[in-house]
């Protein structure tokens, strides 16, 4: 190590007399084109240099290769045979018929590295090949001989092949890795940063000096493709790079290609990086530029905008449309996905939803439960009923009736629920989740996933009292009906402003209530009654059967009526869609049920 540091010195300050020639004597100078040997220390290797190419020592050893490339046709030859052979006892043969240097050494054996892979051929055997260990011995002997782009080659080559991180001969190749990063080009070490993010990950010491390198070098990056690959393969590593590469993306949006777009869009969406400007200029050359897109490419931009709930209307309008001719042959799972991401941006296609409703009728026996379960679950987050609605749900009970049991307990709560926003929940599905053995494993449980469980079930105990007659039992105990306020809950604007337009209405406090949680899981955010005149009356002089406990006990008057204010607070519907919310409908059916007239603001 020592040895080697002090020839490195030996070189640096050669290069750097080298470099400026106007401080060398004329006597010593050279003149342009010829080649000369210089000796470094006795066991230092030689090196070829042009004075008249100062600047080639920025690429490390690009002379030297360049010299060696055009100006030694046994070295030409030996590099044709290893490109071209076929087998890993080709490229043994080699080793045993010619002399070979380091750099040679390290083409093989990164030829052996892309044999191994493109032909699943076992890498123990090659590790363990007495000629593969007379390579490596080459390689190590003469490390600093070996070129910038074959030394990186060499280093994802050894670790491809699975060789031991401790060894001496491994150590020694990452550690000139780490010493010439400064001499790499961009592009290698994009190359080298994407091989150790996906081979390594983020503890990979040799990763992160790269990327420091990246970071400080970023107005070196140009061209589409290395922008694509750093962003979906190393920028989760290291999200002040991320910020560099999003703005560079930015420039290039206009020159990326269907594909490009994509893996941006899904590096964002797996990052949890909603680039508001970014995803806008993608969106409007996705429209502008590219009429036909790909199925996958379609879905991963579908699932991508969902994953990020970035809306935006004209992109979805084009993938459904491109979507639709597409889904009798699609897969099950790529049916569920593509319906899974539209509900999650709480955006509906009645044509898409429409073939993937009679996807699920031509395809029962392909579909899993959990893969119906998931369709049922998507068409109630949008309130969606298909058109043969009747022969649908027939089909849905037919294949879940026996299969209930079997269901982990939130996703049989998820489905009761959502039957229940569709209006086919049927007596077996409330029994299976009202029971007592059901619910009370839950009991006592304050984490926010049973606090999310229990509000579901109180939904289902309401749907089950006010839109289910012929239902007679279980129920939940009232004890369970009482749901704990959200910690740190913030007013908003509409709900401050609602509060002040009614004040002036009321009169006195006496005659409303705000924040109303009721029996049923759904929060009132205003209440009040009035008679039948349309004036308000103290509230709690009368009997609440929608609250837990009750102040008054009185019935309400002839003519007097319950008003029920909900708010409308969802920023990417209009209040002419309210109906492509399940959750909203269900919650402004079982108020009216109760007998309350509704008043939605927005």
């Amino acid at each position: 190590m020592a040895a080697r540091l002090v020839q490195r010195c030996c070189w640096r300050h050669l290069g750097a007399f080298v470099s400026t020639p106007s401080a060398v004597p004329a006597s010593l100078l050279v003149p342009a084109g010829k080649v000369v040997m210089a000796r470094a220390l006795p066991q230092a290797p030689f090196a070829l240099f042009h004075t008249s190419s100062p600047s080639s020592w920025a690429d490390g050893f690009s002379v030297k290769e360049q010299v060696e490339d055009s100006g030694n046709p046994e070295h030409k030859m030996i590099g044709e045979l290893i490109e071209t052979a076929t087998s890993p006892q080709e490229l043994f043969q080699l080793s045993e018929l010619h002399d070979l240097n380091s750099n040679q050494a390290s083409l093989i054996i990164t030829q052996l590295s892309r044999l191994a892979a493109e032909k699943k051929l076992e890498a123990e055997s090659i590790l363990q090949d007495e000629r593969f260990q007379q390579l490596i011995g080459i390689t190590d002997s003469q490390i600093s001989q070996v070129w910038n782009n074959t030394l990186v080659n060499l280093l994802k080559s050894l670790y491809s092949l699975g060789m031991d991180s401790g060894r001496r001969e491994m150590q020694s190749v990452e550690q000139e890795v780490l010493w010439r990063l400064r001499r790499l080009t961009f592009r290698q070490l994009a190359s080298l940063a994407e091989f150790l993010a996906v081979k390594q990950g983020k503890e990979s010491k040799l990763l992160n000096e790269v990327i420091k390198k990246l970071e400080l070098r970023w107005t070196e990056l140009e061209g589409t493709r290395t922008v694509v690959t750093l962003m979906a393969k190393v920028g989760h590593v290291s999200p002040a790079l991320m910020d560099r590469l999003e703005d560079k993306a930015l420039e290039l949006a206009e020159q990326f290609n269907p594909d490009d777009i994509r893996k941006i869009t899904l590096a964002l969406a797996y990052q949890n990086r909603r680039c508001v400007p970014l995803l806008r200029a993608l969106s409007y050359h996705l429209i502008q530029k590219h009429p036909e897109l790909s199925l996958n490419i379609l879905m991963d931009l579908i699932f991508a905008y969902g994953k990020l709930n970035f809306h935006q209307p004209q992109v979805f309008q084009k993938i459904a449309t491109d979507l639709h001719p597409h889904v009798p042959t699609m897969t099950p799972v790529e049916v569920t996905r593509c319906i899974r991401s539209f509900a999650l941006l709480k955006w509906l296609s009645l044509p898409l939803s429409e073939a993937i409703a009679q996807y699920a009728l031509d395809n029962t026996k392909q579909l899993s439960v959990t893969h119906l379960c998931n369709i049922i679950l998507s068409f109630a987050r949008l309130n969606f009923q298909p058109s043969r609605s009747e022969d649908f749900f027939n089909v849905v009970h037919e294949e879940l009736q026996d299969q209930l049991d079997n269901l982990e307990p939130h996703l049989l709560t998820d489905l009761v629920w959502s039957l229940c926003v569709l209006q086919q929940a049927k007596a077996p599905y409330l029994q299976r989740v009202l029971a007592p053995k059901f619910h009370a494993r839950i009991r006592g449980d304050q984490s926010l996933k049973a606090q999310n469980l229990r509000l579901k079930l109180i939904h289902i105990n309401a749907a089950a009292k006010l839109e289910s007659p012929d239902y007679r039992g279980p129920f939940l105990p009232a004890e369970m009906l009482n749901v704990a306020e959200p910690a740190g809950e913030k007013v908003t604007l509409l709900q401050s402003s609602l509060r002040e337009a009614l004040a002036g209405v009321l009169g006195s406090r006496d005659n409303g209530r705000f924040d109303v949680r009721t029996i049923y899981g759904w929060q009132i955010d205003a209440e009040m009654v009035v008679n039948n005149e349309n004036k308000p009356l103290p509230l709690k002089d009368f009997a609440a059967p929608h609250l837990l406990r009750s102040e008054g006990t009185k019935p309400l008057p002839p003519g007097a009526r319950r008003v029920a204010f909900l708010r409308w607070e969802f920023p990417n519907f209009s209040n002419r869609s309210k109906d492509l919310l399940g959750r909203y409908v269900m919650a402004r059916r079982h108020i009216q049920a109760a007998g309350f007239l509704v008043v939605d603001v927005s």
